[in-house]
């Protein structure tokens, strides 16, 4: 009988799912849909970022971008977690938090998470190949970010900033995908979206601080220490700057940076909420980064119409 896990709570996965495919749902965290979130709506980002920069209005293309985007978010988001628990298994096998995941606890063996990750990657290749050839080269590119990922809490205390690279690619190919090729708003935005995922997973990762301490993994939170609210701050703010430049740099008008305004609220909302010792807290204020990245979503779209009308 599938339990649920300790950051997950009650979800679709464990309240309706059959009970065979909730290991593999598990193991492509879908009992977890912020995850997805925190992928995509960097990519969706770079595609209106894209679309405001040029001053044109989207058409059944670009509708298709959106689609495809949110499609190979979920693929790719499955495929990074699964070979994430291959390469961690003995690790969350110690971890209070991930003990239960579907590896560590012996639902799925190693060989069948190979097959998962190669089914979910080859269905993601499909989606990419409809694009252009500079989103197929970024996306290509991605794979040696995602393959170092979970060996960066070895050899690093900043494996949140690896995170950051990885997870804001999107940024990057979404604006690629919706204009050709990049510019520098679309490096503005990435830039600004790494530093957001700093702050973010810094967050999460005061959940595991103990567990991680005692297995000798590395984090931005262990790292702080003491320092750690000030420390998610100053990452925010450089969120903030770099998304107001990357505005700037796309010709945005009013709309986007009274919107901006609010994601910097929003942010700042957080740390001032942060209570290190509060794992609980630190999950809830994790999870409402989704609300934080469609507010930029939201600015950006408003500077969009700004510019067009």
């Amino acid at each position: 009988m599938s339990v649920p896990l300790p950051d997950a709570g009650r979800n679709w996965v464990d309240d309706r799912a059959p009970e065979g495919l909730k290991p593999w749902l598990k193991l492509g965290r879908f009992d977890r849909p912020i995850g997805i979130w925190l992928l995509l709506l960097p990519g969706w980002q770079g595609i209106a970022l894209a679309l405001a920069a040029a001053q044109r209005t989207p058409d059944l293309y670009d509708l298709w971008l959106f689609v495809g985007f949110g499609l190979g978010a979920c693929l790719m988001r499955a495929a990074g977690c699964a070979f994430n628990d291959i390469v961690d298994r003995d690790i969350d096998a110690k971890v209070a938090r991930t003990a239960g995941r579907p590896i560590p606890s012996g639902r799925i063996r190693v060989k069948q998470a190979w097959g998962f990750v190669v089914g979910c990657s080859l269905v993601s290749l499909l989606i990419l190949l409809t694009l252009n050839l500079t989103v197929i080269l970024l996306g290509v590119g991605s794979l040696a970010l995602v393959a170092a990922y979970p060996f960066m809490k070895r050899i690093t205390w900043w494996p949140q900033a690896w995170l950051g690279l990885t997870f804001n690619w999107g940024a990057l190919m979404g604006f690629a995908a919706a204009d050709g090729a990049l510019a520098v708003p679309a490096l503005l935005l990435w830039l600004g979206g790494v530093f957001w995922t700093l702050g973010y997973d810094t967050i999460y990762a005061l959940q595991d601080i103990e567990d991680d301490a005692m297995v000798g993994v590395k984090s931005t939170a262990r790292r702080l220490g003491k320092d750690v609210k000030g420390g998610v701050g100053v990452f925010y703010a450089v969120a903030v700057l770099f998304a107001g430049l990357a505005g700037v740099a796309a010709g945005l008008w009013l709309p986007f940076f009274v919107m901006i305004v609010g994601y910097a609220g929003h942010l700042a909302w957080q740390v001032r909420r942060l209570k290190p010792d509060d794992g609980a807290l630190a999950l809830r204020l994790f999870r409402s980064n989704r609300e934080a990245g469609l507010i930029l979503l939201g600015a950006i779209a408003l500077g969009a119409v700004s510019v067009t009308l």
